[in-house]
C-alpha cells in the first residue's frame, strides 16, 4: 500500500517526490531523470503535468520507470483519459478552488470505475492552487488563492480534510517565480491533520528547507528536475535538506 509506505516513511523524515511529465520528454529521458533522482534519494515518483497526455505516453512512462526502481509511481493526472492502470497509485484529487465542475468532480467521476477495475490505489487529495498558479491554475480554471490570506487557504484545506481527504496539496504552479509562502504553509500545518504536500517554485535546498520547517510533509519538484545541468548533485543536496527536516 502506497499510503502506508508514505505514512511509515514520514515517521522517519519529511519526503521528496519527483514529478516527471511524459508530455515533455520520451521514455529514455524519463528513465535517465528517474535513475538520477532515485540515486539522489527521492522517495517516490509522480507522473503527470501536461494537459494533452495520451494514455500511451503515460503507460510507457510508468513501465519505463518501474523497470529501474521499486519506489512508488503515483499518477498525478489532469484528465481521466490519461489514467494508467500500470501505476501503483493515483492522487485522486479535487481542485477545490476551481470554478469548473469538471475539475471539482467531473474528471473524478469519469475515472472512478477505471481506477477500481485496474486496482490503482486512490490517494484522496484536496488540490489547492495558490497564486500565481501558472498553468495549473489556468487549465484547472482556478481562482488562485491569495498569497497574503492564510486564513482563506486554511479554510480550503480544512474543507478538504473534513470531506475525508488524506492529503492537502498547496501548489504555486510549475515554474512559479516563488514557492508557496512559508506563513501559509505554517498556518495550514497548524490547523490540519492530513499530510501536507507543497510544490511549485521550489528551486533550491533553501526553498525546500523553508517549506519543510514551515510544516510540509512532502516536497515536490518538477521544473528543477527537468532543467538542472547537475541533476544528481543538486537533487542530492536538496533531498538531504528535506530528509534532515
Amino acid at each position: 500500500m502506497v499510503h502506508n509506505y508514505i505514512v511509515k516513511s514520514r515517521q522517519q523524515h519529511p519526503l521528496h517526490f519527483t514529478l516527471l511529465d511524459p508530455g515533455k520528454m520520451g521514455p529514455d529521458d524519463l528513465v535517465e531523470l528517474a535513475t538520477q533522482t532515485a540515486e539522489a534519494g527521492t522517495d517516490g515518483f509522480m507522473i503527470g503535468g501536461s494537459t494533452d497526455l495520451s494514455l500511451e505516453k503515460v503507460d510507457a512512462a510508468v513501465d519505463a520507470i518501474k523497470e529501474i526502481t521499486h519506489l512508488p509511481v503515483i499518477l498525478f493526472p489532469t484528465h481521466a483519459s490519461s489514467v494508467s492502470g500500470r501505476a501503483d497509485a493515483i492522487f485522486f484529487m479535487s481542485l477545490l478552488n476551481s470554478e469548473s465542475r469538471q475539475f471539482l468532480i467531473g474528471e473524478q467521476i469519469a475515472s472512478a470505475r477505471w481506477v477500481k477495475k485496474t486496482g490503482l490505489e486512490p490517494l484522496s487529495m484536496a488540490y489547492l492552487v495558490v497564486a500565481p498558479g501558472m498553468a495549473a491554475g489556468k487549465v484547472g480554471q482556478a481562482q488562485p488563492l491569495p498569497r497574503d490570506d492564510p486564513n482563506l487557504v486554511v479554510s480550503h484545506a480544512l474543507a478538504g480534510q473534513y470531506l475525508g481527504m488524506n492529503y492537502i496539496y498547496l501548489e504555486a504552479g510549475s515554474g512559479a517565480s516563488a514557492p508557496v509562502p512559508a506563513d501559509i504553509v505554517k498556518a495550514v500545518r497548524e490547523e490540519i491533520e492530513a499530510l501536507l504536500i507543497v510544490g511549485g517554485g521550489i528551486r533550491s535546498p533553501e526553498d525546500a528547507s523553508v517549506a519543510v520547517k514551515a510544516g510540509a510533509d512532502i516536497i515536490v519538484t518538477g521544473t528543477l528536475v527537468e532543467t538542472s545541468n547537475k541533476l544528481k548533485e543538486e537533487m542530492s543536496q536538496l533531498i538531504e535538506i528535506i530528509h534532515s527536516g
